[in-house]
């Protein structure tokens, strides 16, 4: 398998996760563990619109990974968000996880992917072009 087919595989996958955490976790509801979480961290109030509010913003973020648009940039910001995310998560709100504290064990997975995926195979792939034309 050529890199570029391996690098847009990994890209599909990365989409597809934000995607299912948000539209079918947060906007759709079907996982209510999410708006629980919200609720903990950021009040009642108005946990579900905020809830949804994420999830849109998450479909966003799988739109512009799949853009291709300032892809480094989108690296970095998909690392601080889930870095964030799981590390608020894993203080205030452990016992509403998926896995309990174990998950940021998969937050880091998650994070190393998106990395290595951009950094090195996509780097190594712009590297490989630019000696072509040249």
């Amino acid at each position: 398998m050529t890199l570029q087919k391996t690098h847009k595989i990994i890209v599909f996958f990365i989409a597809t996760v934000w995607i299912i955490n948000g539209l079918f976790c947060k906007v759709l509801n079907l996982v209510i563990r999410h708006e629980q979480i919200v609720s903990k961290i950021l009040g009642r109030d108005h946990s579900r619109k905020l809830t949804i509010l994420i999830g849109v913003l998450e479909i966003l973020m799988a739109i512009w990974i799949l853009s291709g648009i300032k892809s480094k940039l989108n690296t970095i910001s998909q690392i601080a968000i889930v870095a964030v995310m799981n590390t608020l998560e894993f203080i205030l709100v452990p016992d509403l996880l998926l896995w309990g504290k174990f998950n940021i064990v998969f937050a880091l997975i998650f994070i190393l992917i998106v990395y290595f995926n951009n950094f090195y195979i996509n780097t190594k792939i712009q590297k490989k072009h630019y000696v072509i034309i040249s």
